[in-house]
């Protein structure tokens, strides 16, 4: 767990950030992330709606739908304000 936490920073250091996936951990520039449709932003780190619901039975449930309700709400600010 060390060694990942480590990527973590370093690569947040360097722009980007890592993600847990099912086919192991995945790593995106930030810029490149955030410049997409927020169901597709919320579907690559894993807090789309349907993938938090899959977890219903885990109470970190509650807190990873409130995020995903707070970037939602963000991207579509950051995306008014940018048109």
């Amino acid at each position: 767990m060390k060694e990942i936490k480590e990527l973590v920073i370093e690569e947040a250091k360097n722009g980007c950030i890592v993600v847990a996936t099912f086919e192991g951990l995945v790593k995106y520039n930030l810029a490149e992330i955030v410049d997409q449709p927020v169901d597709g932003l919320l579907y690559d780190l894993n807090r789309d709606e349907g993938t938090i619901f899959t977890f219903i039975n885990d109470p970190k449930w509650v807190n990873d739908y409130a995020s995903s309700q707070v970037i939602r709400y963000l991207k579509n600010k950051l995306d008014e304000l940018t048109k």
